[in-house]
């Protein structure tokens, strides 16, 4: 049960998650979240580094499909700009937005990894849909009431996975 909840890779940030890394292991797919991922979770638009980052993946060829918890104006007004496609009211960990943002790029899902910051939505979510998996340290220390609920839930189920000699790595700050 624990290990749903295991990423495929921990990172500082999506920049350490470039279009060479993830070509080298065969992924033309990106299923990010945004609050916290992307952007603080009460930023409303892209900071310089994201459009970069976009960017980049976009002149790689690798689809970028933004699924968040989220409600559609706050993910509208984010993703519209960039030309980003989305998926809002995810319902997170539930597979349906994560098939659908599969079956939208194109891609088979062994070629998607999902992003995300929370382990009890973007990383169990991914891993339950069968696709890899990558955690990264919330862009804010802050968060949204729903989310500092699930983040007490992710440090008692990190320090199961810690004490089962599932977790490798350190907290990364």
């Amino acid at each position: 049960m624990y290990r749903l909840f295991l990423p495929n890779e921990y990172v500082k940030n999506v920049f350490r998650v470039t279009p060479d890394k993830l070509k080298t292991n065969g992924i033309r797919g990106v299923i990010t979240d945004l609050d916290n991922t992307l952007v603080e979770w009460d930023r409303p638009d892209a900071t310089e580094e994201i459009i970069t980052w976009l960017q980049e993946m976009r002149e790689a060829g690798i689809h970028v499909t933004i699924v968040s918890n989220n409600n559609e104006e706050r993910v509208r007004v984010f993703s519209d700009p960039l030309g980003i496609p989305f998926i809002h009211n995810a319902r997170k960990p539930m597979g349906k937005a994560f098939r659908q943002a599969v079956r939208q790029m194109g891609i088979p899902k062994d070629q998607v990894v999902v992003i995300g910051d929370q382990l009890l939505t973007d990383i169990f979510g991914g891993n339950r849909s069968g696709l890899q998996t990558v955690l990264v340290v919330p862009v804010a220390s802050s968060d949204g009431l729903a989310t500092r609920f699930n983040r007490k839930v992710e440090r008692i189920i990190m320090k199961k996975l810690k004490r089962r000699g599932l977790i490798d790595w350190e907290e990364i700050k």
